[in-house]
């Protein structure tokens, strides 16, 4: 379906006792966003099309293009946002690692830095 290269190590860090494996595609229009959000647990995503876009709750931006993967990490809330600012769709394949029963993300305020 996809494939993408991590830029370092991947620190995966499922969490303790019962797992939920939750394998999606999520596709975000031009323009489009996830809203502010943080995950329960961890996920892996590889970009297969287009280029993300990913505030931080600190404001830093990551972009992640086609062809690359990353990990978003649990543990603390580690709330972002993901953007799509180009012209074609966004397309992820993402794998999460939640605790049994977990939503898959929990929706969030922007931060205040992101406020204003």
């Amino acid at each position: 379906l996809a494939q993408g290269t991590s830029d370092g190590k991947l620190r995966i860090k499922p969490p303790k006792g019962d797992t939920d494996v939750v394998v999606r595609t999520i596709t975000i229009a031009p323009g489009g966003s996830t809203g502010w959000h943080h995950h329960p647990g961890q996920l892996v995503a590889v970009v297969q099309a287009g280029t993300l876009t990913r505030t931080l709750d600190d404001c830093s931006v990551e972009v992640t293009s086609a062809g690359a993967a990353f990990v978003e990490a649990s543990g603390g809330k580690h709330v972002h946002v993901g953007r799509n600012l180009g012209t074609e769709p966004v397309v992820l394949y993402v794998t999460y690692l939640l605790p049994k029963g977990a939503p898959l993300s929990i929706d969030e305020p922007a931060p205040a830095c992101a406020q204003g």
